[in-house]
């Protein structure tokens, strides 16, 4: 039978569907490289615990087969057989567990450990979200790749609505100045590139050590004396019914104007660390705290 117009045409379809189908499950991971894969995966192993739930999130749970501890959420993500943990991975646990996909954290991951896989054939997606578009990228991409684009469109698009709802909340709001304490010895904080930074000026905070060359510097107690923060936070437990004892630790210090005002505040640390869709929940705790700030701060002045 001849080649017609119609053969031709069959033909063409076929094509740009096979290659729309391929681009479908092709995505850039943190690393710069290009993932692809013939069909979704359904054996995964994440190796952080965000990643974990960024799964969940999109409706990959059922396809997880392992993950490292502290994946705690959602409260399924329990059951999942674990691999060790995000700093020291059981490769012969992952090995057995035959994955299709490994997800792995591209700065909290045993390099030499991730690399090793990648020498025994095993496919490995790098992420490292650090900020609020980045969290969505990811998402969609995860999405992509375990076959629930539209789970992931979705859960986006109300994140990103709801970072948007947040950002004109707050646009003009009193800037506040803020200490965020991430460690107690030594006494660590955070730069304006780290993403909780960046969930403090979309609240109109002002870190004090965002010009900071590290990504979590170092600092002394004194130059923190000196800077005179209006606001002191950081990450705790919430199942701690008391305030944590870094926290209080600072009352002895009533020179402090956080201090003086009762600004001293926390944060759920797994709502703000995580790279997740619960950062919207952790920004929204932040703007909160600093709104209580700028109250303390104006009844303040209107007293003196």
């Amino acid at each position: 039978m001849p080649f017609t117009w119609l053969h031709w045409l069959l033909l063409m379809i076929l094509v740009m569907f096979s290659q729309a189908q391929a681009a479908a499950l092709e995505v850039t991971d943190a690393a710069g490289r290009s993932i692809q894969l013939e069909k979704p995966a359904e054996r995964i192993i994440s190796l952080a615990p965000h990643l974990t739930e960024n799964l969940f999130a999109v409706g990959a749970g059922d396809q997880l087969v392992g993950a490292v501890s502290y994946s705690d959420y959602p409260e399924a993500a329990l059951q999942v057989p674990r691999v060790g943990n995000y700093n020291q991975l059981d490769l012969e646990a992952i090995i057995a567990l035959q994955p299709d996909l490994i997800l792995a954290w591209h700065s909290g991951n045993p390099r030499n450990q991730v690399e090793r896989l990648e020498r025994l054939g095993l496919r490995v997606f790098y992420s490292e979200a650090r900020s609020f578009e980045e969290i969505t990228q990811e998402l969609q991409q995860l999405g992509q790749l375990t076959g629930h684009q539209s789970q992931a469109e979705e859960v986006t698009r109300t994140f990103d609505e709801g970072i948007s709802t947040l950002t004109r909340q707050y646009a003009d709001k009193q800037p506040v100045e803020v200490f965020y304490q991430i460690w107690e010895q030594p006494l660590m904080t955070i730069n304006g590139k780290h993403m909780i930074s960046q969930m403090l000026a979309l609240c109109g905070g002002k870190n004090i050590y965002a010009s900071s060359s590290s990504l979590t510097p170092r600092i002394d107690r004194e130059s923190l004396l000196a800077a005179n923060p209006e606001v002191i936070m950081g990450g705790s437990d919430p199942s701690q019914q008391q305030p944590p004892e870094w926290l209080m630790k600072w009352t002895a210090f009533s020179q402090l104007q956080a201090v003086q005002l009762g600004n001293l505040f926390t944060v759920d640390s797994s709502l703000v660390t995580r790279p997740t869709l619960r950062s919207l929940e952790g920004t929204q705790a932040i703007c909160e705290h600093l709104d209580s700030a700028r109250q303390q701060l104006t009844e303040s002045a209107q007293d003196g």
